[in-house]
């Protein structure tokens, strides 16, 4: 079956593939959107605190389209496309989304979250690439690339675990102390939650419909994208980093921009910071979990993705420390025009290094 998709595919001109890439980008986005308000609806019947779906079903829920898209790229051999979706969403998350928030209008910051998880986010990011680096042969790390072992992957979700259960603690301390805002209680009612009333085999139903629509649009376009990579001549992680990442962060961003504009920009902060963290611990961990030999890291990534994720998450540190108490318009741009840097070297130097 799977051999017949690339037939179909393959023979497809470019703009229908163009508009099938673009088709399953947008369905990833509202499964996630779906898949978070069932899930949500199907937890506030069994009486779950608010706190604690925010901080666990939300913030995963929204991470899901990047983790379905990269675990099944790499069951099926194509780990450039998996590691390149999740270091790809940070890019976009840290450079577009929030630079995007911003220009919308300054963001309160919280100092929570920017001295608790932000401290996480720097920390997993710098974490995923000592993990992927051939340490043993440095100078080889440009032209020859590296690995995520199947080892770090496991470790990553081990820390994922550990990083859901404190962030659940945090919440519940947070709530019974009253301290505001409480993000993630705020981050559900972003969400328009069906009505808790309904039929509980309904809920059930619209739960599983909205994660055969995340599973069945990462499965349509992983090779769409493996086509498009081969006839422009670059490699599956370059357009994996931009477009697929772009795609995959979108319930990110309509949440960010959502509660930008409706006055929550401590909000829009939170949800960029915890996702860098998920598309780390995560959509990385799994993917490179359930590949035997982990998930190769292209030369590119050492020349080009990696510096380029962390320099968008010093620059978002640096920016904490020197915009006071609201991150301004001027910082937006600042970000976006990284974000855009970024997308451009990946065209025009074609993926070279790797």
């Amino acid at each position: 079956m799977e051999e017949a998709l690339v037939e179909i595919i393959a023979q497809l001109s470019w703009p229908l593939l163009a508009l099938l890439i673009a088709v399953c980008l947008a369905a990833l986005g509202k499964g996630a959107d779906w898949l978070v308000e069932e899930a949500v609806a199907l937890s506030e019947r069994s009486g779950i605190p608010k706190v604690v779906i925010g901080a666990t079903i939300v913030s995963v829920g929204t991470t899901t389209p990047e983790a379905v898209v990269s675990v099944l790229a790499a069951v099926q051999g194509k780990a450039g496309l998996a590691l390149g979706n999740a270091v790809g969403s940070i890019i976009c998350d840290t450079g577009l989304i929030l630079g995007v928030a911003c220009l919308i209008r300054p963001l309160p910051l919280d100092p929570t979250i920017v001295n608790r998880q932000g401290w996480i986010q720097i920390g997993a990011g710098f974490l995923l690439v000592a993990a992927a680096t051939p340490w043993g042969d440095l100078a080889s790390a440009a032209a020859s690339g590296g690995r995520l072992p199947r080892a770090a992957g496991v470790l990553f979700l081990l820390l994922l675990a550990a990083y859901l259960w404190q962030s659940v603690r945090w919440s519940r301390r947070e709530a019974m102390t009253h301290v505001e805002p409480v993000l993630e209680e705020e981050m559900v009612e972003q969400f328009e939650t069906p009505d808790v009333s309904a039929p509980l085999a309904r809920v059930i139903a619209k739960l599983l419909g909205a994660i055969g629509v995340v599973v069945a649009s990462s499965w349509v376009v992983i090779p769409a994208v493996s086509e498009a990579a081969t006839r422009m001549n670059v490699p599956e992680s370059v357009i994996a980093a931009t477009m697929v990442a772009f795609g995959t962060s979108l319930p990110e961003l309509v949440t960010s921009v959502t509660a930008a504009r409706r006055g929550h920009g401590e909000l829009a902060v939170g949800n960029v910071v915890g996702a860098d963290i998920l598309n780390v611990l995560f959509v990385a961990g799994a993917a490179a979990a359930v590949t035997p030999g982990g998930l190769a890291a292209p030369g590119h990534f050492f020349t080009l993705y990696f510096p380029s994720m962390l320099l968008l998450l010093v620059i978002f540190r640096v920016g904490i420390f020197v915009s006071g108490d609201h991150l301004r318009r001027p910082f937006g741009a600042v970000l976006l025009a990284a974000y855009a840097l970024v997308t451009v070297f990946s065209y025009v130097g074609r993926g070279e290094g790797g």
